[in-house]
Formats: structure tokens, sequence, C-alpha cells
């Protein structure tokens, strides 16, 4: 039964995280110089906008491949909750064009992260006995 789990995370894992690496793969094409300008409106400095290469495309290739995944995760996570206090927080409350929930992918994305944080990668990874993993 337990198998049954595992494959169960592994589908999740390269789902969920690689529609995320294809935002970081946006990023990484078209720059972040928008990301740049709101850290700048909050008074942060603009270099941390290069924290989203991490969040965007380091941490879903590690979940992944499930490497380090309850650490990949946590920093997934953590990119997610900025994305939504940085620029989707005035939407919080807001429905999309189809009826849907405006952030409700980011959301998801965000509890992804912290699932991965809490359950690792399960067996089918490339590493399975860190305590990161």
């Amino acid at each position: 039964m337990k198998s049954k789990l595992d494959i169960g995370l592994l589908l999740l894992r390269t789902s969920i995280a690689s529609t995320m690496l294809v935002y970081g793969i946006t990023k990484l094409i078209n720059g972040v110089s928008f990301i740049s300008g709101l850290l700048s409106d909050y008074g942060l400095p603009s270099f941390l906008s290069y924290g989203v290469y991490i969040g965007e495309i380091l941490a879903p290739l590690l979940i992944i491949i499930g490497y380090r995944t309850k650490l990949a995760g946590l920093i997934f996570a953590i990119n997610c909750l900025v994305a939504i206090l940085m620029v989707q927080l005035p939407n919080f409350f807001t429905l999309n064009e189809f009826g849907g929930w405006y952030v409700g992918p980011i959301v998801i994305y965000f509890v992804f992260g912290l699932a991965m944080f809490y359950t690792g990668a399960g067996k089918i990874a490339l590493s399975s006995t860190n305590k990161w993993d």
C-alpha cells in the first residue's frame, strides 16, 4: 500500500512543480524587472528579485527529481507567499472572469510547497534518507 502513496507523491511532485518551472523559465527569458520594481516600491533592494529563480527554477527542479524535497518545498512555499503578499493581495477576495478565485492557483502552489515540506518526496526520489528529503 505504501507504494501507491509514493506513486501519488511522484505524480504530485512532477505535475505541480513542472508547471511552476514554466513561470521560472519565463522569468529567465523575460527578466525580473517587474519584480525589481515591486521590491523598490516596498523599499527593498532590487537584487532580491533574483531570488525568484531559486523559488521558481531551482526549488521546482529539486522537487521534481526528489532531492532535498522538504527544503525545496519550504523555499517553494515562501516564494509563493511573497508573491501573494506583494502582487496578489489586492485580488485576494476577487473572482476571475471565469468565476474562479483569482488567487487560487498561487494558493494551490503555496499549499503544495507546504505539503512537500511536511511529507517529503516519498521513496521514488533521487534521495530519500536525508532529513530534508
